[in-house]
């Protein structure tokens, strides 16, 4: 089940799902621009009074999904499991901010029970997909067939368009120095990418290097970032044959009429 925080007043009565062990996750805008979302990930034999703490206490989140299952199918060791397992994927991959404020270790299951977990957990990562919250999925550069490429002094990148922005892969590296004519908003970003190490200094000190893949809201940003200056996107990145994503999006389209 999701929806949003405004209905859950409402839900919380009239769905019987709360009332069964279950467990959830709460989404919601990231305090720093590395992170996609601010995500707190939980569980309850009966979500509804951990629910209505993070109702009155949590100002974050906007957005609750909760899995539960039909009869007795998740148990409180399960669903500690589960609530365990997308921890240890959310850490993984990067890509959210947790709320959560410790990690609790995996619960000791039965061989049957831990079957049963990992097959549950294998639904749920489909159907986050499905609602776009892609939070406990690794960005994999095998993924991306259409390779993009990036070339300005003291940078060099390798990225691809992906349904929710566009990533740059690890091992990128941006201009040491922005410009004085870069947009605010591009030195902030460069600036958070530096304080979370994610952008860290080259060998050879002329370069700054992506240390892991990172989603960016659009080729301009990620153009602009690397190249530490304002940049257009489509006209900046562009294929192993020098055609830029504007006029490979253009092909597309015309391929479709």
């Amino acid at each position: 089940m999701a929806l949003p925080r405004s209905r859950y007043a409402e839900a919380r009565v009239a769905r019987g799902e709360f009332r069964t062990p279950g467990v959830y996750v709460l989404v919601g805008p990231a305090n720093d621009p590395q992170h996609e979302a601010r995500i707190y990930i939980g569980e309850g034999d009966d979500p509804r009074g951990r629910l209505d703490s993070h109702h009155a206490e949590k100002d974050f989140w906007t957005r609750l999904i909760l899995f539960t299952s039909v009869g007795e199918g998740l148990n409180k060791a399960t669903i500690r499991s589960l609530e365990a397992r997308l921890l240890q994927l959310a850490e993984k991959a990067g890509r959210a901010e947790l709320d959560n404020g410790n990690s609790p270790g995996l619960p000791p299951l039965s061989e049957a029970d831990r079957e049963d977990a990992e097959t549950f957990l294998a639904d749920m990562l489909v159907i986050y997909q499905l609602l776009g919250v892609n939070f406990f999925e690794e960005l994999e550069q095998a993924a991306f067939p259409v390779r993009l490429l990036l070339e300005g002094p003291s940078a060099s990148a390798e990225g691809a368009e992906i349904d929710e922005g566009f990533v740059v892969f690890a091992g990128a590296l941006a201009r040491a120095q922005a410009v004085n004519s870069t947009p605010g908003w591009v030195a902030d970003l460069r600036r958070s990418l530096v304080e979370s190490g994610r952008l860290v200094q080259s060998d050879d000190g002329t370069s700054l290097r992506l240390t892991a893949d990172y989603k960016f809201n659009s080729p301009s940003a990620a153009a602009a970032t690397l190249l530490g200056r304002a940049a257009a996107g489509p006209l900046e990145w562009k294929d192993n044959s020098g055609t830029s994503l504007r006029d490979l999006r253009a092909a597309t389209i015309l391929a479709g009429t």
